[in-house]
């Protein structure tokens, strides 16, 4: 990585933590991939715009629901967890 990638991924890991009071290192769970079945999604306030058959790094694993996942733009938001399936 260049420096500045470098200085763009830093910062939005910083507005990551802000917007979901994220507290600690960012660490990747696993990886998981978008189900191809289902039906692409746009992204709202805090959910992540959903592509078919990508993967996803996972965050954290915040409910029955939901996952805190990043994409491979490093944008950051939850998933439902029905739309997910594991590599």
């Amino acid at each position: 990585m260049t420096l500045k990638a470098c200085k763009k991924a830093e910062k939005m890991d910083r507005e990551f933590q802000k917007k979901f009071k994220f507290e600690g290192s960012i660490s990747v769970l696993t990886q998981m991939m978008v189900d191809p079945a289902a039906t692409e999604k746009r992204g709202g306030a805090k959910n992540l715009p959903l592509r078919r058959g990508e993967i996803l790094d996972v965050i954290q694993f915040t409910n029955q629901e939901q996952i805190l996942c990043r994409n491979s733009q490093r944008k950051y938001g939850y998933v439902p967890r029905a739309m997910m399936l594991p590599l």
